[in-house]
């Protein structure tokens, strides 16, 4: 009988802690992030878009679609791309408090000279809310 209610001590405490904590997990379309960094020798602005986050306390980590700004200049000889394009990208995304750290992959199309290839960055960013 000892044990039987020992174990149902742990099991009371247990549920009470995990009340405490107020994880959650959910999924939204803009979290009011903006973030800017570098990849593939260039730079983007992205507002993180639809996402699956999870948040505990101050923490947040959230995975999605990232449409972005990605700023390159072309060099190709003949004509030429514009220095600022519009692209989708995903990653990741921690938040800590308002500092936001990513790390999104954004795909360079084939062209006559390179095949299509994924490019990794990592960006820095604030989130307002």
């Amino acid at each position: 009988m000892k044990r039987l209610m020992y174990a149902g001590g742990i099991f009371i405490s247990f549920l009470c802690f995990s009340q405490e904590t107020k994880s959650e997990i959910k999924a939204s379309f803009f979290d009011g992030i903006v973030v800017a960094g570098y990849v593939d020798h260039g730079a983007f602005i992205n507002f993180t878009g639809p996402n699956i986050s999870f948040k505990n306390k101050d923490f947040k980590l959230m995975l999605g679609m990232l449409p972005s700004l990605r700023i390159k200049e072309d060099r190709s000889e003949g004509t030429r791309n514009s220095p600022v394009m519009p692209t989708l990208g995903a990653g990741a995304t921690v938040v800590y408090k308002n500092l936001a750290l990513q790390v999104p992959v954004y795909y360079n199309t084939k062209t006559s000279s390179a095949n299509g290839t994924w490019k990794a960055g990592i960006g820095l960013g604030y989130s307002f809310r």
